[in-house]
């Protein structure tokens, strides 16, 4: 690039002179700010025994090169920590699952079979039944009389809970099949004492 006047050359771009002489301390050199005089400022000499590469590694746009590894890195990162919390989520299903399994194992075998699969069925075991309806014993009277009481306590048009009144609707119907298994029982202990 040619000059412009002022005694130095223009480089790459507006306002960017270099000095031409070599800076041999600071104590020589001018203030910073000081204007140069007039023929004091020339283009700077490009290093000898430096090369180029002529085929230099693209850079990231981001302006810094690795970029791409971090990436990697965070993406293992992220992948690994997803498989350990999974196997975690895993095992501790599997053991709620046995857990699960083996506290209805331990209800079936409390209660009869019958009486098990009834439970199953309603969805209430006897005891919630009993606690529910607030009876001790299988009383078909006391069972009617607390179970008339408690529906009409609950009953919504005098501000009662639906989900209550079904609670008890249930353990009665619960209550009730508990009480045809046993009568069914009590015939076949009676045909047996018979024969």
């Amino acid at each position: 690039m040619g000059g412009t006047g002022t005694g130095g050359t223009r480089i790459a771009g507006p306002g960017k002179w270099r000095p031409t002489r070599r800076r041999a301390s600071r104590a020589g050199r001018p203030p910073e700010g000081a204007v140069a005089a007039a023929g004091t400022l020339r283009p700077r000499r490009r290093r000898l025994g430096v090369r180029r590469d002529p085929h230099p590694r693209p850079r990231d746009r981001r302006g810094g090169s690795g970029g791409g590894d971090m990436a990697k890195y965070l993406a293992q990162i992220i992948l690994v920590g997803a498989q350990v919390v999974g196997r975690a989520f895993m095992r501790a299903l599997r053991q709620e699952f046995a857990a699960s399994q083996a506290a209805a194992d331990a209800r079936g075998r409390a209660e009869r079979p019958q009486s098990a699969a009834a439970s199953r069925i309603i969805g209430i075991s006897l005891q919630e039944a009993q606690q529910i309806l607030n009876v001790s014993s299988l009383n078909p009277e006391e069972i009617q009389k607390n179970y008339d009481h408690l529906f009409k306590v609950n009953d919504k048009s005098v501000g009662g809970s639906f989900y209550l009144q079904s609670k008890v609707v249930r353990a009665k119907e619960r209550l009730d099949e508990e009480l045809r298994i046993q009568a069914k029982g009590d015939k076949e202990k009676g045909r047996k004492a018979e024969t």
